[in-house]
């Protein structure tokens, strides 16, 4: 195991940026014992309000994406609610919402553009698998694209919690990969209090015949150089994960001050990417991903 490199956050990112966005969940004043009644006025009284929340943590992650050797990486993190519009920087994931959300409370519709940094075996050095790491290094890979999504607020436990779906697409600009990606996920959210709120999450990943070839197979080169058998990796479904989030305040309440904010996720590989040498003899088909840090609101 390794402290503090490189890892893909690709993978953990939406976890993250889930956690991230509980933060915006207000409390439903009748749900809170009396003496939090003026906490919640005063939550009541932020909703809808810009706010800008920005985050550091930490994650342990797998080495690569199918690796069954971890690391501890910093989580940087930002999001914004500015007129209606969220912006959201989650490691190496940025996104925005382009569709403000203040005409109608009660449904949240999204879309906008998104951008990925994919860092995945970047470094072969940090790779503690020694046959991974003879694969040689892969260059970063830019990836942009767009999402849409919608939500709706007041559910199941109260007039605050949150379900959402939401489907992104991404394409690797810089020729590293050359090929998209596909990503539907689904989020809910409830508040516990004016000052706690827990959510569930599941996302999957399709991913294209260039990532495949690039990332999980395997030529007769590296063959030699690192003993993993010649491989062909196709494309298809990636992987899939789910997991759950929490955060709680430390100071004021969920849409002002200090919080603390955790997550983690058990993901899997699936198909050509789970049976590549990478990951069956290598790595590991299942993974689990954690992030803990504290966030300030203002």
């Amino acid at each position: 195991m390794r402290l503090f490199s490189r890892p893909n956050l690709c993978g953990v990112a939406p976890l993250i940026a889930s956690a991230a966005l509980s933060l915006s969940v207000p409390a439903h004043a009748q749900d809170v014992p009396a003496a939090d009644v003026s906490d919640a006025a005063a939550v009541g009284a932020q909703m809808g309000k810009n706010t800008i929340t920005i985050g550091l943590g930490g994650a342990y992650l797998p080495d690569y994406q199918g690796s069954n050797d971890y690391q501890f990486t910093p989580a940087p993190a930002a999001l914004a609610y500015i007129n209606g519009h969220t912006i959201t920087l989650i490691g190496n994931r940025l996104s925005v919402d382009l569709i403000g959300d203040r005409t109608n409370p009660g449904w949240d519709f999204q879309a906008g553009p998104v951008g990925v940094v994919n860092l995945d075996r970047t470094a072969p050095s940090r790779i503690d698998d020694v046959r991974v790491r003879a694969l040689g290094k892969i260059g970063a890979a830019v990836e942009l694209g767009g999402y849409v999504g919608i939500g709706k607020v007041g559910v199941i436990t109260s007039p605050y919690d949150r379900l959402s779906v939401a489907l992104s697409y991404r394409h690797d600009v810089t020729g590293v990969h050359d090929s998209g990606i596909w990503q539907p996920s689904v989020n809910y959210f409830t508040p516990l209090s004016t000052k706690a709120a827990v959510g569930l999450f599941a996302t999957a990943e399709h991913a294209g015949s260039g990532y495949a070839r690039r990332y999980y197979s395997i030529n007769q080169g590296q063959s030699l150089a690192s003993g993993l058998p010649v491989y062909n990796a196709r494309s298809g479904w990636k992987n899939w994960t789910t997991g759950a989030i929490g955060t709680y305040s430390l100071t004021g309440n969920l849409l002002q001050g200090w919080k603390l904010v955790g997550s983690v996720a058990y993901g899997r590989m699936l198909n050509d990417f789970g049976d590549s040498p990478i990951v069956s003899q290598a790595g590991s088909r299942g993974q689990w991903l954690s992030a803990l840090g504290v966030a300030y609101t203002f």
